[in-house]
Parts: C-alpha cells; structure tokens; sequence
C-alpha cells in the first residue's frame, strides 16, 4: 500500500506502511513535534495489500486482503482491525471473508481494499469482485457487518478510492475499461449510496485518489493510462484538469491545507525521473493556475502521504530505501509551499 500519515483525535500524527509480517506504525509523541516513536510491528501474518480509514471520531480502520495457507491449498480473504486511540494496540483482526465465500478460486481474483467512513459512523469496504464488478460490506455503528453487497459495475480494475466529506457523504470511484471510471456516492449524509454517471477517463489501475477540496466536494485524481499526467476531476465539471506529473508514479497523496493564507490544495508523488519525493499546490477547485513539481528530500524515497498536524502544518511522509520513516514539515516563515529539512525516524 502507499503510505497513510493520520491525524488523531489528540492531534498525533500516525504513519502505516506494509511490512514484513504485518504492518510498521509510526507515532508522534506530541502534536507538531518532531519525535516519532516506532517503528512498531502490528502482526498480520499473510497481509498482501492494506488500506486506512478514519472516522470523524478518529478511530482508525485497518482493512487488509490476505493470503493464508490450508490443507486445501491458499485462502484469500479481507480482514480489519481497528485503533481506537492514537499509539494504542489495535483490536485483533477480524475476517469478513470475501464476496465469493463457497468459491475459493474466484475468491483470489478479489481486488485490492478501499474504504470509507459515512456519517452515521459506519465502515464500508469495497472490493473488485472476481466477476469485474464492486462488492461491499458495511460496519453499523454498533460493530455489526452486514453481508457482502453487489453494488454491480462491469469492466472494474484494480484501484479502488473510496473517501467521505467532512459531513460524511460517501463517494466511491473506481477504474474501469473502456475509457471510463464508475463512480457511487451518497446525495445526502446517511442516505443509501446510488451510481451516478461514468466519469470520462483512461484511468492507470491504482492510480486514484481523493480529497474534499471545498464543503461538500470531492475532486479525484488519477494517472492516465497512457500518458501517466495527473488529472484532477469533481462532479459538474466539465473535463478532467490536467495537472502534469507525467514522470510520477503510484497515486497522488494529496491534502487541503493553508498556504500564505490561500486555500490550497497540496499534491505530492514519486517522482521516477529525479527519484525523488515531488511536491506541488494550486488553489484549491482552480488547477488552472497552474501546477509545478518541486523534487524534494532523498534518492529513492518513495509512496508519499500528507496530513496536516495537530499545528494546522502541512507534513509530507515518505519511506525511505532503508525501510525508515522520513518526515518533513510545512515552513511558516517563507512564502509559497516550503519545507523544512528532511528528518529520518526511528530504524528500518
């Protein structure tokens, strides 16, 4: 998975990337400090892709595909864990098995997990089914799963992006052939999710994101399949904004933030011509204004993510070659999007 950076309901910074036999956490001591404790090993023997979703409550969902080994040959299914407080041990992980409960061989065709929480402070999970569409299983508030859901969909590629606004209406994206992205939303908080129109696009499978990019809003972003620019899209728009980037890689990390007093929208990449951490900001909802790519920090960092600490500042994570957590935070004293020198956290 890229790399999620959290904000906690104490204002705490929490990094996860994949690992070896599990998940590496990393944890700021104080809101906007600049000592992290970890990296600590959440165990999860036979994860193979892992996503995070956070509520308005804070609470933070791990959702996981993995992969175990029976008598009867490789299991596949979707598990989920949950970290009810910042640097605090995880709930044990819980099987939702998969949409293809009675069929083991279409059971490891599933998709890769996204996932979201809605307003009622309900979890959805998504998965590409093994017949091309979307399946979904929902977490009431409560902590009760209802079964998988075929939410239909044809053509569906791997890459799902799932995110919610701040009032928590709910949008699904997810890639598809022939030039085109389906996408699912909720028309109100808590209402019932419907399909709305296919988005134009040639979308590079796991590519996609998403941000609330003005009350109520959400702009997704993607890698054309052909080109590798960055596009930006939200309903009511009329195309998709080209925001260049053509030498990225992987999805965009991308977070609403001030800066000199501007609502921007800051973007962040794996830049493969320097080999280094890319980072950019526009005006929010006005990618006319232009976009430039800054490299920034060390050769061979890679799957960034932003977040704004418990300062309001921007923090831009990355991993290093080494395995560690490289972190660089937002200057307050310079105009524009500068950052301060990059700083190395914990052992790999």
């Amino acid at each position: 998975m890229a790399l999620r950076l959290l904000r906690g309901k104490d204002g705490r910074l929490t990094a996860y990337a994949s690992a070896t036999g599990g998940v590496a956490r990393w944890t700021e001591d104080r809101p906007g400090g600049s000592s992290w404790t970890g990296p600590w090993l959440i165990e999860a023997p036979g994860l193979l892709q892992l996503t995070v979703a956070q509520g308005t409550d804070g609470y933070a969902h791990l959702v996981g595909k993995r992969r175990t080994e029976g008598k009867d040959g490789p299991r596949i299914d979707i598990v989920h864990a949950t970290q009810f407080q910042t640097g605090r041990p995880l709930t044990a992980w819980h099987s939702l098995g998969s949409p293809h409960p009675k069929d083991r061989a279409k059971a490891q065709r599933i998709g890769a997990p996204a996932a979201a929480v809605d307003s009622t402070g309900a979890l959805r999970v998504f998965v590409r089914n093994a017949g091309g569409g979307v399946s979904a299983r929902r977490q009431d508030p409560k902590g009760t799963w209802d079964r998988w859901t075929d939410w239909k969909g044809t053509h569906v590629q791997d890459g799902l992006s799932a995110a919610a606004t701040a009032d928590g209406r709910l949008e699904l994206f997810a890639p598809a052939g022939k030039g085109a992205a389906l996408r699912w939303y909720q028309p109100e908080p808590g209402a019932a999710p419907q399909r709305g129109e296919d988005v134009p696009a040639d979308v590079r499978p796991g590519s996609a994101s998403a941000v609330e990019s003005s009350p109520g809003t959400l702009t997704h972003y993607w890698r054309d399949a052909g080109s590798g620019e960055v596009l930006a899209w939200r309903p009511d728009a009329p195309a998709a904004a080209p925001l260049g980037g053509a030498t990225g890689s992987g999805p965009v990390a991308v977070v609403r933030a001030v800066v000199d007093g501007h609502d921007c929208t800051v973007l962040a990449h794996r830049d493969t011509a320097s080999g280094r951490v890319a980072v950019a900001a526009h005006p929010s909802e006005d990618e006319a204004a232009g976009v430039w790519w800054t490299p920034s920090g060390e050769q061979g960092a890679h799957t960034p993510a932003l977040a704004l600490d418990g300062r309001g500042q921007v923090v831009v994570a990355a991993l290093g070659l080494d395995g560690r957590l490289l972190v660089a935070r937002q200057k307050t004293d310079e105009a524009g999007l500068a950052l301060r020198a990059w700083t190395r956290v914990g052992s790999g």
